[in-house]
């Protein structure tokens, strides 16, 4: 066969396996994609492997996208357990210093994951910022908003979902913060 002729049967093989993959890999009914899908919000669905402590880097790895643009979902406390949500690229940490400052806490810490999951109603590696069973502030690192798409967590461990991150400040109320440290 010629060179021509081989490249095209590997396409043609390529798009029907993406195709026959693209309709396996719909995700059943989350609190997330509800409320996404009751807002008329659009949204990709990207399932994969989850792996025990992989985090957003894993996904980023195995999903083949830049880690700055699989965004994490914390959810953290302040000095009197109020639990928030903090929404921060994949491949930076959370300096809970200058996050306290910006929101007027004294002190800011991730919540165990025991709490956490009471909290947002997901278990922590599945969790969404979106269908939360409590309602919690948003903060948001500033920088996220400046990407054309994210992905972010959809409901479940090993399920994000692609959106415009603007859509967590209108949806989410998010209030933009600036603290982001290098991981």
């Amino acid at each position: 066969m010629g060179g021509f002729m081989k490249k095209l049967c590997l396409y043609t093989r390529a798009c029907v396996d993406n195709r026959a993959m693209s309709k396996k890999e719909h995700v059943s009914e989350t609190p997330a994609t509800q409320m996404l899908r009751a807002h008329r919000i659009e949204f990709t669905e990207h399932p994969y492997e989850y792996l025990e402590h992989g985090g957003a880097l894993h996904s980023a790895s195995v999903l083949g996208w830049d880690p700055f643009h699989v965004v994490k979902t914390l959810i953290m406390q302040d000095q009197d357990a109020k639990p928030l949500v903090v929404l921060m690229h994949g491949n930076r940490k959370v300096s809970t210093k200058n996050l306290a400052r910006q929101i007027g806490a004294k002190s800011v810490q991730p919540c165990q994951p025991e709490v956490a999951n009471r909290h947002s109603g997901y278990l922590v590696g599945g969790t969404s910022p979106f269908g939360t069973r409590r309602d919690m502030p948003v903060y948001i690192e500033e920088s996220i908003l400046t990407l054309p798409r994210i992905l972010i967590n959809g409901g479940r461990r090993g399920y994000l979902v692609g959106i415009d991150p603007q859509v967590c400040v209108s949806l989410l109320q998010a209030t933009r913060v600036n603290c982001a440290l290098a991981e």
